[in-house]
């Protein structure tokens, strides 16, 4: 049977209507049935509305209830605009923490893989300041076995764990998170049942952060274990700006998204590349083929 795929408009002021209409234009995508969720009419391109949020929060409301119905096998959202949906109560850093809400779900986390590169992040919208005290070997672990689950569906198992500090920490001299918090969490996942199942240790490091994206993008690794935001998503952005996808982990369907905004500036120009929402669209489809009864 066709997977039926809910793909969210997003703002309806931004690029998500028209880069998802392009998308599903393309030629590129796999035979699905596809649902779109939310609304168009009445709204100015480049011209955020009170109005175009709430149709925003709307349709993520109705994609959630759909794939939790299991009417939808997986939900693509289009970009919000995150100053506006929150004026009309949407009280989520992002749609990421609002899907877990949805889901009842407390065990998740963001992924981001793009061209060959992926990377799953420990800690995501916090000060950069506060990631030393909030990076714990459980919180390590977890995201780590959630990643560790996403690849396998994907058949891929090789995990770099990335350090926190310079070096990764050079021995100690230049911090001691790495002898202290991440290498007994690589410890733990390694002798975890989901990773003890191979021949050989899923994860290893803490690398450099400096040098480990490298060795992932010539093959070395499948995916990236990251500390904090923008370690991870600085190199996805310069490796796979058009083609990257967030990924929500833990829940209980597929949810992808582009990895971009609403980009009102250009709205309607007819400039804006659909190459990550066609990207999404393509995982979401993968995903929920991959987690079918029988697979």
């Amino acid at each position: 049977m066709r997977q039926r795929i809910g793909i969210t408009l997003g703002d309806p002021a931004g690029i998500g209507p028209e880069v998802i209409r392009a998308a599903l234009a393309s030629g590129q995508l796999p035979a699905a049935e596809y649902r779109l969720l939310g609304e168009t009419d009445g709204h100015s391109l480049g011209q955020p509305t009170l109005a175009g949020a709430r149709a925003a929060q709307g349709a993520l409301e109705e994609a959630a209830k759909l794939a939790l119905a299991g009417e939808i096998d997986a939900v693509v959202t289009g970009p919000i605009h995150k100053a506006r949906i929150y004026e009309v109560g949407f009280h989520f850093p992002g749609q990421t923490e609002f899907f877990a809400a949805r889901c009842g779900v407390a065990n998740f986390a963001m992924l981001l893989t793009g061209a060959g590169l992926t990377v799953a992040l420990v800690t995501t919208h916090i000060p950069l300041k506060a990631v030393a005290e909030n990076l714990r070997t459980d919180e390590i672990v977890r995201v780590g076995l959630l990643l560790a689950n996403f690849l396998a569906r994907r058949g891929a198992a090789r995990i770099a764990v990335a350090g926190l500090n310079p070096h990764a920490g050079e021995s100690g001299t230049l911090g001691r998170e790495e002898i202290e918090i991440i290498a007994p969490a690589i410890a733990q996942l390694n002798h975890s049942s989901l990773v003890t199942r191979h021949s050989s240790p899923l994860f290893s490091g803490p690398f450099s952060p400096d040098t480990v994206f490298h060795r992932a993008v010539a093959g070395e690794f499948d995916a990236v274990l990251c500390m904090y935001h923008d370690q991870g998503l600085i190199p996805l952005k310069l490796h796979a700006f058009h083609e990257g996808v967030n990924v929500t982990l833990g829940l209980p369907f597929p949810r992808t998204s582009p990895d971009h905004g609403t980009a009102f500036a250009i709205a309607g120009q007819g400039i804006a590349r659909a190459d990550s929402m066609i990207a999404a669209i393509r995982l979401a489809v993968e995903l929920a083929e991959n987690s079918a009864p029988g697979k």
